[in-house]
């Protein structure tokens, strides 16, 4: 066996290892981290600002989702969703993966380090270590409340995009990282609805394996309203006008609207559905933020 994952992890190609980055939830963290930088100014961001601190925050990201896989692989093996990633199915070496995470890593704070701020630097180790030790290593075996209190190291990307450009932290990117942390339950809560019986079957303490569909559908009812609510906190505290708000408004009805269908079971395949919009929803909502933020209307 030993032998066989050797020889896999040689056949190994650059696809699996831009796999173990989760390119696609890196991006959408950079989107965020993106909009934080922007809004963080009027002046417009330096350039080496905004190409070095996405690069290292990107980077970051990057290598705490490779651990992530290797924390994982067992349990990766057992689920259909991703069983064929690359550490799942012996391609990856557990050695040659942290290897790549420590490289990827160590560069994303280098770059921030030399590039940005020093507060940047440490607060992406920080968020770094939430979810690639605090949250994959223990909170999501221990707990199925796990989401909830490991989503702020992945709230965390606007925060960091900010203090790239300001170098200190203020109540605005707190306040964008409180919509993510708000948004998370919700979101990941509809595909652990959706994948349920995987979850069950990796013995993973997932709120809808610990305390049924109908309690998890809840929560993502009550979670979605939480996060209406402080979605339109930035027009509350006139960090964003009137645009913003109607965008936010009308978001948030849509979530609102298959949180509910969710909830009263009155839909097939609501639960994927609710997962698939609450990725749309986050991107337009920060979009929302930007363009906002430069519109004559809110000059």
């Amino acid at each position: 066996m030993a032998t066989l994952t050797v020889e896999r992890s040689r056949l190994a190609s650059w696809r699996d290892y831009l796999e173990l980055t989760k390119p696609k939830v890196v991006m959408l963290m950079l989107i965020t981290s993106l909009v934080g930088m922007f809004l963080a100014t009027r002046a417009g961001v330096p350039w080496t600002v905004l190409v070095f601190g996405n690069l290292g925050i990107g980077l970051c990201a990057a290598g705490a989702a490779a651990v992530n896989h290797v924390v994982d692989r067992r349990i990766d093996a057992l689920m259909a969703r991703t069983q064929k990633r690359p550490l799942a199915e012996g391609r990856i070496s557990a050695g040659s993966a942290l290897a790549f995470a420590l490289l990827l890593s160590a560069s994303g704070l280098g770059v921030l380090w030399v590039f940005t701020h020093a507060l940047a630097a440490w607060l992406t180790l920080a968020s770094l270590l939430g979810y690639a030790v605090i949250y994959t290593g223990f909170l999501k075996r221990a707990t199925p409340q796990n989401i909830v209190i490991g989503g702020l190291a992945g709230a965390a990307p606007p925060l960091l995009g900010w203090v790239c450009v300001t170098g200190h932290v203020t109540a605005e990117p707190l306040l964008l990282v409180l919509i993510i942390f708000a948004w998370t339950p919700p979101h990941f809560w509809a595909l652990a609805i959706h994948r349920k019986t995987e979850y069950a079957k990796a013995d993973i303490p997932m709120l809808p394996v610990t305390h049924g569909e109908q309690y998890t559908k809840l929560h993502i009812l009550l979670y979605t309203c939480v996060l209406l609510a402080v979605s339109l906190l930035p027009f509350v505290i006139r960090m964003s006008g009137l645009l913003y708000l109607v965008c936010a408004l009308g978001l948030g009805a849509r979530f609102l609207y298959w949180a509910w269908v969710l909830y009263r079971g009155t839909l097939p395949h609501a639960a994927i559905n609710t997962f698939k919009y609450s990725i749309y929803y986050l991107f337009a909502l920060f979009i929302a933020l930007l363009v906002d933020h430069y519109s004559v209307l809110n000059l």
